[in-house]
C-alpha cells in the first residue's frame, strides 16, 4: 500500500471523531439552554401523544451519532464540489438545531421556536438530500433524524398553542 493511500485513510479515521465532536458541540450549545428545561417541560401541557421527557435524551444522542457518521461518509467524499456544499448545509442545520433549544426553553418563545423549526425541518430536508446526492448511505442515516425533527415540529405547534401563557 502506497503513503499517499495509508495518509488518506488515517485521514478518513480522524475525520469521524471531528464530525462526531462537531454534531454534539451543537447539542452541547442546545444542552445549556435545556438547563432548566425538565421543570419547564414538566410545566407544560401537553398533548396525550408527547414523549415522556426521558426519551428525549437517548434519542438526540443517537440521532447525533447518525448525522455526524454521515457527515463523515460525505466528507469522505471531500473533494467533490457538491459534497462541499452539503456540508456547508450540514453546519447551517447544526445551527438552526441548538439554536431551537435557545429559543423554546431559555428564552421561552413558543412562536418563534415554531418557525424555526419549520426552518430547521426544510434545511434538514435539503441536507438529507444532499448527503443521499453525495454518498445514498449518508443520506438515509438523515431520515431518523428528519422524521424526530417533524414529529417534534408537530409537538412543538401543540405545545405552544396549549401553553399560551408561558410560551
Amino acid at each position: 500500500m502506497n503513503t499517499t493511500m495509508r495518509n488518506s485513510r488515517s485521514g478518513d479515521a480522524l475525520g469521524l471523531p471531528l464530525w462526531l465532536v462537531l454534531s454534539f458541540a451543537a447539542a452541547a450549545v442546545g444542552g445549556v439552554a435545556s438547563a432548566g428545561a425538565p421543570a419547564f417541560y414538566a410545566r407544560l401541557a401537553k398533548p396525550s401523544w408527547a414523549p415522556p421527557a426521558w426519551l428525549f435524551g437517548p434519542a438526540w444522542t443517537v440521532l447525533f451519532l447518525l448525522m455526524g457518521t454521515a457527515a463523515w461518509l460525505v466528507w469522505r467524499e471531500r473533494g467533490r464540489t457538491v459534497a462541499r456544499r452539503a456540508l456547508v448545509l450540514f453546519v447551517v442545520q447544526l445551527a438552526f438545531n441548538a439554536l431551537w433549544s435557545w429559543l423554546f426553553f431559555a428564552w421561552q418563545r413558543g412562536g418563534l421556536a415554531l418557525a424555526e423549526v419549520v426552518l430547521l425541518e426544510v434545511l434538514i430536508v435539503a441536507t438529507t438530500v444532499a448527503f443521499w446526492r453525495v454518498r445514498p448511505l449518508a443520506g438515509a442515516l438523515m431520515v431518523p433524524y428528519a422524521l424526530w425533527v417533524a414529529y417534534a415540529t408537530a409537538l412543538t405547534a401543540a405545545v405552544w398553542r396549549m401553553n399560551p401563557a408561558l410560551l
